[in-house]
């Protein structure tokens, strides 16, 4: 055990201080020690959006080797004592358009470009050219996802207990079952590597469908959670946090967070505006409230709602009744899940994968050797008549979620003819 701590700590080590050697400025080996850090963005043909931070970090000693546990102790300290910038100036500059934008008080600067022609390079991933304005001016280089043209839907997924076990808010956790835990299904949740490599490809193996992920996460985590996808062949996309955490020694507090997420997703929905969209969440927090307020708001642009079930919370089942019925007057379908099969098998009935994909994720959890699925209980609304403000009785939630709770349950909620993409011609 103390072997594999010690394994696990020095894998943890190179994470987090990854950043810090990767620094693009001349806080990685020069003086000044000012860094820009750009996030993966995303954009369409039309738009471009992304997000960075430019601080200032201490520089590293010419010649050391950077793998020594010395040196890698030296650059963790480096990174706890960065100092955000504020008021910074930064150039981007993307195909025909450039904008000049400012950090904001912790450091962060927030780009939107409308170049006019399309990316000249091929590919999924395309490169924003950054400058900052000092004396010398600093280079750097983000990079934007722009789905191709054969892409045909958007997948918004939410990570915390989602993609990942609860522990993606406490780095401490996050590190242990990162690089300690030897079992990956301790981490990910079964299937859903396979699952979310599907819906990438889509039906037609090549789709390049985006992937979009949010989470309540502070921006601090980013390296961790790249790591995380890395570790697990989860396909890689822009990750937006709702929130900077703004911590200090003179702040050790969160500041107070709004929820961004409605407008976040209401944002990618006008920006894919061609495009139906899958949300995926989790029904232990507030992505049911989120999910049946964005379905309600856009009928007929969510093609499906899938919601992995890990809360045995029975006040949940008022939150869930709501989403089912926003659901089914829009005329979606909604898979409360209790493991990634059950979300694959529907995926592949409205045409999201191809259907040999679902053996995949189903060899994937069989792998991790989960509990027994519980049978999939389905409900199709009442759309007739005065029923269709109520389609669905919340008595008839709550009997298909009950059970000894040992087990989540998995209800299917969709009507006789649920939407579904075209099928992909042969």
């Amino acid at each position: 055990m103390a072997s594999r701590v010690r394994k696990g700590a020095t894998k943890a080590l190179r994470v987090l201080t990854r950043p810090v050697r990767r620094a693009q400025g001349r806080g990685g080996k020069g003086p000044g020690g000012l860094v820009v850090e750009p996030y993966r963005g995303y954009g369409s043909r039309d738009e471009v959006f992304l997000i960075g931070r430019v601080f200032r970090q201490s520089p590293g000693i010419p010649g050391e080797d950077p793998d020594s546990l010395r040196a890698q102790w030296r650059d963790l300290r480096r990174r706890i004592a960065r100092r955000a910038i504020a008021g910074a100036a930064v150039t981007a500059r993307f195909g025909d358009d450039a904008v000049r934008v400012e950090t904001d008080r912790d450091g962060y600067f927030r780009l939107h470009l409308h170049p006019r022609t399309r990316p000249a390079a091929p590919g999924e991933w395309h490169a924003v050219d950054l400058l900052l304005d000092a004396d010398p001016p600093i280079p750097a280089e983000g990079a934007v996802f722009i789905p191709p043209d054969q892409c045909r839907v958007v997948v918004v997924s939410d990570i915390d207990d989602t993609v990942m076990r609860t522990g993606v808010a406490n780095k401490l956790t996050m590190l242990w079952r990162l690089f300690v835990e030897d079992a990956e299904s301790r981490v990910a949740f079964p299937g859903v590597a396979a699952l979310y490599r599907a819906l990438h490809a889509g039906a037609g193996g090549g789709e390049g469908n985006p992937m979009l992920y949010v989470s309540r996460a502070p921006w601090g985590l980013y390296e961790m959670l790249s790591e995380f996808f890395q570790r697990h062949g989860i396909p890689a996309g822009p990750v937006l946090f709702l929130r900077e955490w703004g911590l200090s020694w003179t702040h050790p507090l969160p500041r107070r967070a709004t929820d961004h997420k409605q407008a976040l997703i209401r944002h990618m929905l006008a920006l894919y505006r061609d495009l139906p969209f899958v949300l995926i969440g989790d029904s232990g927090q507030h992505d049911p409230e989120v999910y049946a307020q964005i379905v309600e708001e856009n009928p007929g642009r969510v093609l499906a709602v899938y919601i992995r079930n890990v809360s045995r919370d029975s006040a949940r089942v008022e939150e869930i009744v709501r989403l089912a019925g926003a659901v089914a007057r829009a005329g979606s379908s909604l898979v409360l899940a209790g493991d990634s099969v059950a979300m694959a098998e529907h995926a592949a009935a409205i045409g999201l994968i191809a259907p040999e994909a679902v053996a995949g994720v189903a060899d994937e959890h069989a792998a991790a050797e989960t509990d027994t699925r519980r049978e999939t209980a389905r409900i199709t609304p009442d759309l007739a008549g005065s029923a269709a403000e109520d389609p669905i009785a919340p008595e008839a939630i709550a009997e298909a979620l009950a059970g000894d709770g040992a087990v989540p349950a998995t209800l299917v909620v969709e009507p006789a003819t649920p939407a579904a993409l075209p099928r992909l011609e042969a």
